[in-house]
């Protein structure tokens, strides 16, 4: 199982040279990924290029780009540069946002979704494999291709909760990208599903992303993190994914604790085959955040991989 970061979001204050700096930063220490969200700050994907062209080795990634706003074919013309800026390294993470989003900010409908993805799908998959797009659709009539030298093939990651948008990505991409998804919720729901919609295909990538906290107080760390869950239950596609959960106990959704009861968490993680532990860190004790950073390098370490 790989190890990332979560890197940004809505208050993290970073600037551009922050991102290029922790990328670098995070790189060194021998993280495998490092995931940027796309919320109402800085664009992702441009944040990946830019950290692509300053960094060797670490994958970037988008945890991810709203799909309604943008063109599918714009989206692929800008991930295929990225992808080439990284050298092969980026990873198109998309996914379709959420109503208050999508239509009170924008104004855009947010209706037929399920049809919305797959028409995006057939348009971005194969400009993002390098290939020519002909489709005609309810929403989409493309009939163009990319030429971008020095570019190869992007994947594809969407983020999937329901059993349609499950059975979407399974079929038509690498895999998904989670947020707010539990344990069990992992292994009764989103892995059986992806894997029999991928049927026939590679195992599709499952990139669970948690908060992952290494403390001595963990009863701060739960309190902390119900408070994130409760806000959560204001959207509806989270929502239902904590019902499903039956529980809202906060070790449901995250990792907490001391060393030992870290490892038992990623390791729960990767015998339900996850294949990427995306971490959402928080900074509860001072030091809190580097300490978390260390022990996932060193965990990233004792499996092997290089730093």
């Amino acid at each position: 199982m790989r190890h990332g970061v979560m890197l940004g979001g809505r208050a993290s204050h970073l600037t551009v040279d922050d991102y290029i700096e922790q990328g670098r930063s995070l790189e060194a220490l021998g993280l495998d990924t490092v995931w940027i969200p796309h919320v109402f700050g800085h664009d992702a994907i441009t944040c990946a290029a830019l950290m692509g062209r300053e960094t060797t080795r670490i994958e970037l990634g988008t945890a991810v780009v709203p799909t309604f706003p943008r063109h599918p074919t714009a989206i692929a013309q800008q991930a295929l540069t990225t992808g080439a800026a990284c050298r092969g390294r980026f990873t198109l993470g998309i996914g379709l946002s959420h109503p208050p989003v999508i239509e009170r900010m924008i104004g855009l409908s947010y209706a037929r979704r399920a049809n919305h993805m797959r028409e995006y799908l057939a348009v971005l998959a194969p400009m993002l494999r390098g290939g020519s797009v002909k489709y005609e659709g309810e929403e989409y009539r493309v009939d163009m291709s990319l030429d971008l030298p020095g570019s190869g093939p992007v994947p594809l990651v969407v983020a999937a909760l329901g059993d349609r948008m499950l059975e979407i990505a399974g079929r038509e991409t690498t895999g998904t990208i989670l947020w707010m998804v539990g344990f069990r919720g992992l292994e009764h729901h989103v892995i059986p599903k992806l894997r029999s919609a991928a049927a026939g295909r590679q195992d599709p990538r499952i990139v669970a992303s948690m908060h992952i906290v290494l403390t001595s107080n963990p009863s701060a760390a739960r309190q902390r993190i119900a408070e994130v869950i409760s806000q959560y239950r204001l959207m509806p596609s989270y929502a239902a994914m904590i019902e499903r959960e039956g529980s809202s106990e906060p070790t449901d959704f995250a990792i907490l604790g001391d060393e030992k009861a870290l490892d038992a968490g990623l390791e729960r993680l990767e015998n339900l085959g996850v294949t990427d532990f995306n971490a959402h860190l928080l900074e509860l004790e001072e030091g809190g955040r580097q300490r978390t950073l260390e022990y996932l390098a060193s965990r990233v370490q004792r499996n092997g991989n290089p730093a």
